[in-house]
């Protein structure tokens, strides 16, 4: 069994945000605070940065990187997302190619049901705000989709300029296997909520038939914390 690691010790008495030239940066007892990469740890807006502050504020005697979600996304959107925005967009894009939403089952006829209640209202969204038509299968075999329709979803990526969005929209993406959800969402289309809802129909129909699985309920909640903070990343990262 592997041993715990140990969290470490809180080493400041005041976390806030300060306006700067960076951005509104994180400040402990008066000196910006870093990424792990050493970048000055700054957010885009106001908001962002209060709540990324009240995080490290919220801390007792030890630090848990657990409880502080929006100071991860921060790292990884300024280490990470922000060093190659194209390869984001492009890994991003791809996921339209075999989106969720387009491979239904052929039975049984509630899931069936499930499935058209919660996805045909993304498509929908898709071809009326993106201009993107889909191609939709049955099961798990790959049908391909019209040149066109990858292109629009493209280009709305291109449209996002925010290494901070960008990584939310990453994050929800790999989360919930559909670009199209994310999008919807980041548009204000659907909620985050309904949005997790639908990209994990299959497993609420599932557990309608046969009952809970703890273990499995477990892992989907905490995928859930990580979806919802990358929902509120999109929000704070908003002027």
């Amino acid at each position: 069994m592997r041993e715990p690691v140990a969290k470490p010790k809180r080493f400041y008495r005041e976390a806030k945000a300060e306006a700067g030239l960076d951005g509104h940066v994180l400040m402990l007892d008066g000196r910006p605070a870093r990424t792990p990469a050493k970048n000055p740890l700054a957010l885009p807006t106001r908001a962002l940065g209060e709540a990324v502050a009240a995080e490290w504020a919220a801390q007792g005697e030890t630090i848990d990187p657990s409880s502080m979600p929006l100071t991860r996304f921060a790292n990884s959107a300024i280490d990470g997302v922000a060093r190659d925005m194209a390869a984001v967009r492009a890994e991003l894009a791809r996921y339209a190619g075999s989106d969720l939403v387009m491979y239904r089952a052929d039975a049984p006829e509630g899931l069936v049901r499930a499935q058209a209640e919660a996805w045909d209202p993304v498509l929908d969204w898709a071809r009326e705000s993106l201009g993107a038509r889909f191609v939709l299968s049955e099961g798990v075999t790959f049908v391909a989709q019209p040149e066109t329709s990858l292109a629009r979803v493209s280009a709305a990526l291109e449209g996002e300029t925010s290494p901070f969005r960008l990584a939310a929209l990453h994050v929800m993406t790999t989360l919930s296997g559909s670009v199209l959800l994310a999008l919807m969402h980041e548009a204000g289309a659907i909620s985050a909520e309904a949005a997790w809802r639908a990209a994990h129909v299959d497993e609420f129909f599932q557990e309608i038939l046969w009952g809970l699985d703890a273990e499995a309920a477990e892992r989907r909640s905490r995928r859930e914390a990580e979806f919802l903070a990358a929902s509120r990343i999109l929000a704070l990262s908003t002027e």
